[in-house]
């Protein structure tokens, strides 16, 4: 191993040969250990130093030999011009294993000078200051402050900055006191880039530490320390009630929009069918129609019959839903770029730790909320369950502002996403539970303990809500109830799992169709036109819909009815069997299917392909769209003739042993509802991938708990046979489209690479570094200018090249135009300085000290280090970057977007899709 230059070391071992990095990283000690003094630097030569200047605070000194039996003058890891740390052991001669010593012969000290007595370290070595001034402006200086029995606090950080509960006037953090003051936007990060998880999360650690120690100082810093404290439930309350509110607003406008297309209430427009018709005094009205209703056939030619009355209706229904859909897509297009889709692919990227600038913000959540209404009324093969989690991530960004703590930090902002994505699905199907296992399973990215309650609770919280306002008008919570009469017989597991491989095949055909379609949109002239492609997929929509019932109807009201189980009330086509009701509370007896079932059947088939094509074009249009509804539509429809199939089987042939007898007592034994479930489930799972979170929400969708093993049974089987035909689900596939960086932590890496074959820049080619005191301001502007880097590794020299530290390119930026802007005499010939050494005195303009944005604790690994382990590290501690070293110097820097591209690369996939970094 390669000896790293230690001043003053002398005849160390090679046991103490530490480079920066790791005794920044691997200290063995926690930062409230009370026996390691500070880091401290050597007075610069040529500064002024009084007697009591130089005089060292801590009541233990310390010494070093250079021989055995021979005290030093120097500390062990001393800070001087070359920018060497001194993490000295302060411990009164307690042993520390990390350190290896042997005893002084004469006087019981070790060699490494700890724990010399005190007369000869007061002999022979000189006082020294332990000044860390980070900056002129905003640095802490630690010189006093003795810890308990006489011993110094710990105060190295991550971020070279010094912590003390005694000096807080001068600690930066971010997010609170002066850094923000200093240099506003430091700790930030530029939009399409990715967030630091570790370094956001410290800072964190670091700000509430330091709220702690404040609560004991005053009434005013305990309240402060408490609304710390509470905050966290506080936005969750408030992101809950907001997307409650928001979610019923949607659901009664959608309503009543969608019933606009098929006449008016004259006597109170803003009622929808149903409300209309509640004021009627008529026991029955036939499919929802009564004399407070009026159709618009009915406006114009007082006829609800015949030929006339038929093409008025057509006309009406085509010009709405035009209407809609132009008014939906203009005004994405206007005011809000970001309102179109589903938003559930951007969300699981941003929960990764992926800043989409303004995807969250409060235009994009106006527009959504107003187009997902415009969208589902028109007519289109879309649901609004996604964008009701995009909007709900829309109120939890802009409510997290209220509360500094998650508003001025991203990996923090993201716990509060966490539980807003899980309100949005609680809302959307009234499924509380599923929603915080979607969550978890689907969306994201970490998701520790405190996340999961604080989610459970947001989305109790919005079902509450939207239980309140109540907007489907009944007494179920729940989209769409139902109430089976029969249990499943044992033999059903295998038309449940039959359902379940179909669901995967469809899965499967719709997502390679829809991606192929989403890449000619991205890549021809049709993606110039949204608003003009809009127009012409619900213009040709709303034709092929409304001839037929079960298009023409809300897809919500086709799988209500596909899910239900026939009884008397029930008029539908689909319920027209040859039964003689003859007593209402007698079970429901099984019997042959009439003519209405088989006419049924075939209008099922084709809503199927029709709802499966456009579906495909429909998915990734410049509007609102979701697709939890279609695809649990294009399920129910594959379960419901399931189903019916299942039951006609059973009816021609009751006796044979697969039906366990239970057939033969005349009981309707198959219940075709259940089918249904079923299969939405198989259809819904194959194409988002879910399995534990799907079955939760179906059986809190429809109230089914009697269920669970069929769906569970179908879920799995969706799943597995979706794996077998293709790699990603729907979402993962459009990530993968829209070149987000994304890290799966589902995926295994298989390759046997070394960090070496992936690091930038490759062998042999110059790596940008910023040294760590001879390089001036013209210098790093230059260095800023001719590369696009996100952050430099700052090292000691260009001939030493050992890592001090990591600097982001946006924090040197505001810190450069920062410095000019207040601070007098710093041009372009300025060195720029990130130690805490005094610099040699000269005649040139002043030194622009930079240490207080320097993080001094980068993630490094090896150049032999496997690219298995390097992925496993940017997945599970969310790294930003990683920098490369062999024997402690500095080779190259690894980015999540360098690892990306060469997991595609190994995949055999084209690496530029990665667009972001």
């Amino acid at each position: 191993m390669e000896k790293f230059p230690l001043k003053g070391t002398g005849n160390i071992s090679s046991s103490n040969n530490l480079s920066i990095s790791s005794a920044a990283t691997n200290h063995p000690l926690s930062g409230d250990h009370p026996s390691y003094q500070s880091v401290g630097s050597k007075p610069g030569k040529g500064s002024p130093a009084s007697g009591a200047e130089r005089h060292i605070t801590t009541t233990t000194t310390t010494s070093l030999t250079t021989a055995p039996g021979t005290v030093g003058a120097v500390p062990v890891y001393e800070a001087d011009e070359d920018g060497m740390i001194d993490i000295t052991p302060g411990n009164g001669g307690l042993t520390n294993p990390n350190y290896s010593y042997s005893s002084y012969s004469a006087n019981g000290g070790r060699q490494d000078g700890v724990g010399a007595p005190s007369s000869a370290a007061n002999s022979s070595a000189p006082n020294i200051t332990t000044t860390a001034g980070a900056s002129s402006n905003g640095g802490a200086s630690i010189g006093g402050g003795e810890g308990p029995g006489g011993m110094s606090s710990p105060t190295h950080t991550r971020f070279g900055r010094d912590f003390h509960h005694s000096d807080h006037e001068g600690i930066s953090f971010a997010g609170m006191t002066d850094t923000s003051d200093d240099i506003p936007g430091i700790g930030q990060y530029e939009d399409f880039h990715t967030i630091d998880w570790q370094r956001d999360i410290a800072r964190d650690r670091m700000r509430h530490r330091y709220i702690v120690k404040k609560r004991q100082d005053s009434f005013w810093d305990l309240l402060k320390g408490a609304h710390d404290a509470w905050s966290g439930w506080v936005c969750v309350l408030l992101v809950g009630l907001f997307t409650g509110c928001v979610a019923g607003v949607i659901d009664i406008g959608a309503s009543w929009m969608t019933d606009l297309k098929f006449g008016i209430c004259p006597q109170a427009f803003w009622l929808n069918r149903e409300q209309c018709c509640w004021s009627s005094n008529e026991t029955s009205f036939d499919s929802g129609n009564c004399s407070q209703w009026y159709a618009w056939s009915e406006i114009f030619t007082s006829s609800r019959e015949g030929f006339g009355a038929y093409v008025i209706s057509y006309f009406f229904y085509i010009m709405w839903a035009m209407l809609f859909a132009l008014l939906a897509a203009s005004l994405v297009r206007m005011f809000a770029p970001y309102a179109c889709g589903s938003g559930i692919p951007e969300i699981k990227t941003i929960l990764s730790g992926f800043i989409i600038r303004s995807y969250l913000g409060k235009w994009t959540l106006i527009i959504k909320s107003v187009g997902i209404m415009l969208s589902v009324s028109a007519g289109l093969s879309l649901g609004k369950e996604g964008p009701m989690v995009h909007i709900a991530s829309c109120i939890g960004n802009i409510l997290s502002y209220l509360f500094p703590k998650y508003g001025r930090n991203e990996a923090k902002k993201r716990e509060i996403l966490s539980a807003a994505a899980a309100a949005g699905v609680s809302v959307a199907f009234g499924a509380p539970i599923g929603g915080v296992l979607f969550s978890l399973e689907e969306v994201s990215y970490y998701f520790p303990l405190k996340t999961l309650w604080r989610s459970f609770f947001c989305a109790l919280i919005a079902a509450f809500i939207l239980r309140s306002i109540n907007p489907f008008g009944n007494e179920h919570s729940v989209l769409f109830y139902v109430e089976y009469n029969k249990p499943w017989i044992f033999f059903e597991l295998v038309p449940f799992i039959g359902l379940g491989i179909i669901g995967g095949i469809i899965a499967t055909l719709f997502i390679k169709a829809n991606l192929w379609w989403c890449r000619f949109r991205k890549y021809s002239k049709l993606g110039q036109y949204p608003v003009t492609e809009v127009l012409i997929v619900t213009f040709i929509t709303a034709v092929i819909a409304y001839p037929n019932p079960y298009t023409r109807m809300n897809t919500s009201e086709l799988i209500y009815l596909l899910f239900s189980q026939c009884g008397i009330s029930n008029q539908d086509p689909l319920c027209d069997y040859n039964r003689n009701f003859t007593d209402v509370n007698s079970a429901i007896e099984i019997a042959a299917a009439g003519p209405g079932v088989y006419k049924a059947v075939w209008l099922l088939i084709l809503a199927l392909a029709m709802k499966l094509i456009m579906t495909i074009f429909t998915f990734g249009m410049k509007v609102p769209c979701g697709l939890f509804i279609p695809s649990l539509a294009l399920g129910a429809i594959t379960g419901r003739i399931v189903g019916i199939a299942m039951e006609q089987l059973a009816y021609n042939y009751p006796k044979i042993w697969i039906f366990s007898g239970e057939c033969s007592t005349g009981d309707d034994c198959i219940t075709p509802g259940l089918y249904a479930m079923v299969g939405a489930a198989a259809v819904l799972g194959g194409v988002t991938r879910m399995t534990v979170s799907l079955v939760v929400i179906m059986f809190e969708l429809t109230g089914g708990v009697r269920y669970i093993v069929p769906l569970m049974a179908a879920a799995m089987a969706s799943k597995w046979v979706g794996d077998a035909l293709g790699r990603q689900g729907i979402y993962d596939a459009h990530i993968a489209l829209n070149g987000y960086p994304f890290l799966d932590s589902k995926d295994e890496f298989q390759h046997t690479t070394l960090a070496a074959d992936v690091m930038q820049p490759k062998r042999n080619e110059t790596l940008a570094v910023i040294t760590q005191d001879s390089m001036t301001v013209d210098d790093i502007e230059t260095l800023l200018k001719e590369t696009e880097h996100n952050g430099y590794p700052v090292v000691v020299s260009k001939e030493n090249q050992y890592l001090v530290g990591f600097v982001l390119r946006r924090d040197l930026n505001l810190a450069l135009a920062n410095a000019r802007r207040i601070i007098d005499g710093i041009t372009g010939q300025s060195l720029v300085i990130f130690t805490s050494a005094q610099p040699v005195q000269n005649l040139g303009p002043s030194p622009l000290k930079l240490k207080k944005i320097l993080d001094m604790a980068p993630i490094t690994v090896t150049d032999q280090t496997p690219m298995e382990t390097v992925v496993d590290m940017f997945r599970k501690l969310g790294l930003r970057q990683t920098l490369v070293t062999h024997n402690g110097r500095l080779l190259g820097v690894i980015t999540k977007k360098d690892v990306l591209r060469h997991v595609k690369q190994m995949d055999n996939e084209d690496p530029n899709t990665v667009l972001f970094n």
